[in-house]
C-alpha cells in the first residue's frame, strides 16, 4: 500500500521557519537508548506504516530537499519515493503528482504531515475496497473539511470550511483502491474542475454515482500548522498513556480538543 504525504506547502500559517514545517520538532523519540527530537512528519510516517503502508511518497516543491535529507530512502521498513509539485496548486494537484506511482490494484492512503491524531493504529479501521475517511470529532468543524455520512456511514457530501457545518465529524486521513484513485484523477482531469480542495471532487464523484465511507474511528486530532494547534500537539503528546487506548483520558480529550484549531484565529 502507497502512503502519500503532501508536503509542498509554504506553512505560512507557522512562519518564520528555518527549515520545511514538516520538521517542525514535536515531541521526542527514543533511539540508540537516546532521547531526540522527533519531526512532526513523523507521526503521520508512523501511522501509515501502523496502518498496512509499505511504501512512502512525499509530495515536495523545489525547495524542499530538507525533507529528502531527513528522511532518505527507507525508514521503519517502507521504501520511499519522491514527487515534486513545482508551483502551489491544492490538496488536489498535489496529491494526484503520485498518479504515476500508483497501480490500480495497489491501496492508497494519503494523510497531512503537519497533523498528529489518535488511536495510531485507526487507519485498520478503513476498508480495502472503497473510498473512505477516517473521522474525528473536533471542536471547530468549519476549519476542517466535514464529513456528513447516512446511517450506514456512507459519506452523503464533505462541506469544504463551511461556516456552521452540519456535523463536528472532519476528515483527518482517506484511503482507497488504486482504480479509485485512477478515476477520481480522470474527473480532477476534466477542463472544468481543476479543484483545489479533495472535498469538492470528491462531491462531484459523489454526483455521478460514487461511493464513499467515512469511519468515525478517530479519537483526537490536532492540526499543528499555528501555534495554538502546536501547544495542543504537545498536551496531546505529554498526556499520553500507554493503557489508554486513544493514549489520552475521556477528560484529557476534551481538554485537548477544545485547543484544536486549524487556523489563526
Amino acid at each position: 500500500m502507497w502512503g502519500i504525504i503532501p508536503a509542498a506547502g509554504a506553512g505560512s500559517r507557522i512562519q518564520p521557519l528555518a527549515f520545511s514545517k514538516e520538521l517542525l520538532p514535536v515531541g521526542s523519540r527514543i533511539e540508540a537508548s537516546v532521547e531526540r527530537p522527533r519531526a512532526v512528519s513523523e507521526y503521520i510516517v508512523e501511522r501509515m506504516i501502523a496502518g498496512g503502508a509499505d511504501k512512502l511518497c512525499f509530495v515536495i516543491s523545489p525547495a524542499k530537499s530538507d525533507i529528502l535529507q531527513y528522511y532518505g530512502a527507507r525508514l521503519w521498513g517502507a521504501d520511499i519515493a519522491y514527487v515534486v509539485q513545482p508551483n502551489p496548486g491544492g490538496l488536489c494537484d498535489a496529491v494526484f503528482r503520485a498518479i504515476p506511482l500508483v497501480g490500480r490494484h495497489e491501496s492508497v492512503v494519503v494523510g497531512l504531515p503537519d497533523t498528529i491524531w489518535t488511536p495510531e493504529d485507526a487507519l485498520r479501521e478503513l476498508p480495502e475496497d472503497v473510498l473512505s475517511f477516517l473521522l474525528f470529532p473536533v471542536e471547530h468543524p468549519e476549519s476542517f473539511d466535514a464529513v456528513t455520512t447516512d446511517e450506514r456511514g456512507y459519506v452523503l457530501s464533505i462541506q469544504v470550511k463551511q461556516r456552521n457545518p452540519s456535523t463536528n465529524w472532519v476528515w483527518g486521513a482517506f484511503k482507497m483502491p488504486g482504480s479509485v484513485f485512477k478515476e477520481l484523477h480522470e474527473l480532477w482531469c476534466r477542463p472544468e474542475r481543476r479543484d483545489e480542495y479533495f472535498g469538492t471532487l470528491v462531491n462531484a464523484w459523489l454526483a455521478e454515482g460514487g461511493r464513499a465511507k467515512g469511519i468515525r474511528a478517530g479519537k483526537a486530532y490536532v492540526d499543528t500548522g499555528t501555534l495554538n494547534g502546536y501547544r495542543a500537539a504537545i498536551r496531546l503528546l505529554e498526556h499520553a498513556q500507554p493503557d489508554n487506548e486513544c493514549g489520552i483520558s475521556d477528560e484529557e480529550n476534551v481538554r485537548v480538543d477544545a485547543l484544536i484549531t486549524a487556523k489563526a484565529s
